[in-house]
């Protein structure tokens, strides 16, 4: 017997339901949130379902929250308010972090019929809305050039300021086999890079739950392995990793894997070792230089580690901040995304003694700040040093020439465009939009704090069909509030994979930015 559905006081099947009927999805938070979105993107789009345009109201709006921050929670209900307003007969299902801390206070919202507390219940939820099938994976990412892929879920960590274990607990680990079939299919369809995502990877095959009869378990280190013999032109980054969990299993293998940046996220918080005790972290300032040290042993010097640092810890001395700053000299960071320490209600350092001033809060993240982006400036100007032909002889090495991903038409130079190469460095380089989704070759030539010009060295692509997208990432087709109040972007997050690095406010067409940035909190810094 088919399944009904209401619409109203008429009872229908799926089928005839979702047929022309419109939806409007809106992400907040981090990588793996935005993975979410789209698999249910793709889902309601093989149902039949089309994407509303900016002028028209959807019959059906999906919102996936972020909690990391109280701000997190007062911008998801701000998010699923504008979308009652501005799409008055639409019924919304919310979704996502903040809607299992607080599904009560969700499900009181305008517009909110469905709230997804534990999304193992969303192809259940969904096949209420005429979704017959959740997909197994995603095939493109909406609005980027590259795409993230989900490999693992939850965190079972007890960091003294961040509530993700409360909301994601447990560990569930994904199949390799289906993880490397995502992934080809979404090489396949033409995405260069490839974004290793999840919320704490280094656990990834600790558990064998969705493992089936005769599958070998697999960590972290076999599945780059495995995903690494995928043949093509495309390569994958690691969002982030614990260093604790850098062994010498991970390192050799990172060593071996030929489609590998060189580019590690390991996630300091403090270089205090005071601050590190308050904060539950389980390393020393030592032993995460060590692993460092050991990284750059096996893959070489100009290995780019990128990190978070929370700002004003509770009971953060001047000595200790300063002791920061000279731990971020020492690791010889390429970019520290810098987050003043917001308090998050329902965690120990919310309620600890020693809170720190706002001003004084502001001017330790101007302070270091300022550092990060001399030691960007700094790796910048050594990488385009390494890559000259006569030092590439002297080090017995081929030039190290830049492998740009096209991201964006240059906003600053004409006839340029923006991307980033394996080390995530910011690069400007001859361009036109063929090349947006596509590798272009080039050499740096000067350097700056904001990033790095180069000359190509290919010739000029202009048949915008050799592009699989035409769409810049970062989205001009969507509204991508980075700037905006700096506590919603993780100011305490990093014990798990979810990194400072992966919080940004991610809103879909027809939604306004976000409030403009708090001045109580300071300034904080973005990926590029």
């Amino acid at each position: 017997m088919t399944d009904l559905i209401n619409i109203g006081d008429r009872h229908v099947p799926p089928d005839v339901a979702v047929a022309g009927r419109t939806c409007r999805l809106v992400t907040l938070g981090c990588k793996v949130n935005q993975y979410e979105t789209q698999l249910v993107r793709e889902a309601l789009l093989q149902s039949g379902y089309r994407e509303a345009g900016d002028d028209e109201s959807a019959d059906l709006c999906v919102v996936n929250t972020c909690t990391v921050t109280n701000t997190g929670d007062s911008k998801s209900r701000q998010v699923i308010r504008q979308l009652a307003r501005q799409n008055p007969g639409a019924r919304t299902i919310v979704m996502g972090c903040y809607a299992t801390r607080d599904p009560a206070v969700v499900a009181g919202l305008p517009n909110v019929i469905e709230v997804v507390t534990d999304k193992r219940e969303l192809p259940d939820v969904l096949s209420r809305f005429g979704v017959s099938d959740l997909p197994a994976g995603i095939t493109e990412f909406e609005g980027r050039q590259r795409a993230f892929v989900k490999i693992q879920d939850g965190c079972i960590l007890k960091c003294s300021y961040c509530i993700i274990p409360t909301v994601r607990p447990g560990l569930r680990s994904r199949r390799p086999m289906d993880i490397e079939d995502e992934i080809r299919a979404l090489i396949d369809h033409g995405y260069r890079e490839i974004v290793i995502s999840g919320i704490h990877m280094g656990h990834f095959g600790v558990d064998t739950n969705n493992l089936a009869p005769g599958d070998r378990p697999e960590r972290l280190w076999h599945l780059l392995r495995r995903l690494d013999r995928i043949p093509g032109d495309w390569r994958m980054r690691l969002s982030s990793i614990e260093a604790v969990e850098v062994n010498d299993d991970f390192i050799s293998a990172c060593g071996d894997c030929q489609h590998l940046c060189p580019q590690f996220h390991p996630a300091l918080q403090s270089g205090s070792d005071a601050v590190l005790t308050r904060m539950r972290r389980r390393y020393r300032v030592d032993r995460f230089l060590q692993r460092l040290d050991q990284i750059r042993e096996k893959l070489g010097r100009g290995t780019a580690f990128s990190t978070d640092v929370i700002v004003g810890f509770p009971g953060e001395t001047e000595a200790e901040f300063q002791e920061t700053l000279e731990t971020c000299r020492r690791a010889r960071f390429m970019k520290v995304h810098v987050f003043p320490f917001s308090r998050r209600d329902g965690t120990p350092a919310a309620t600890m003694d020693g809170q720190i001033a706002p001003e004084e809060i502001r001017r330790r993240v101007g302070i270091l700040s300022e550092l990060e982006r001399d030691l960007a400036e700094q790796f910048y100007r050594e990488r385009i040093a390494d890559s000259q032909p006569a030092v590439a002889q002297s080090l017995s090495q081929h030039p190290a020439d830049l492998e740009v991903l096209a991201e964006r038409l240059s906003e600053h130079r004409e006839g340029y465009v923006r991307g980033t190469d394996r080390w995530y460095m910011p690069v400007e380089v001859p361009g036109t939009a063929a090349d947006l989704g596509l590798f272009v070759r080039c050499r740096g030539i000067s350097a700056s704090r904001e990033g790095v010009v180069a000359e190509r060295l290919q010739a000029l692509r202009h048949d915008s069909s050799l592009s699989h997208r035409g769409a810049p990432d970062d989205s001009d087709n969507l509204t991508l509030a980075r700037d905006a109040d700096p506590e919603c972007e993780t100011a305490a997050v990093a014990a798990c994979s979810v990194s400072a690095a992966d919080g940004i406010v991610f809103v879909s067409p027809g939604i306004p930015a976000a409030a403009p940035q708090n001045s109580a909190t300071g300034v904080v810094t973005w990926p590029s």
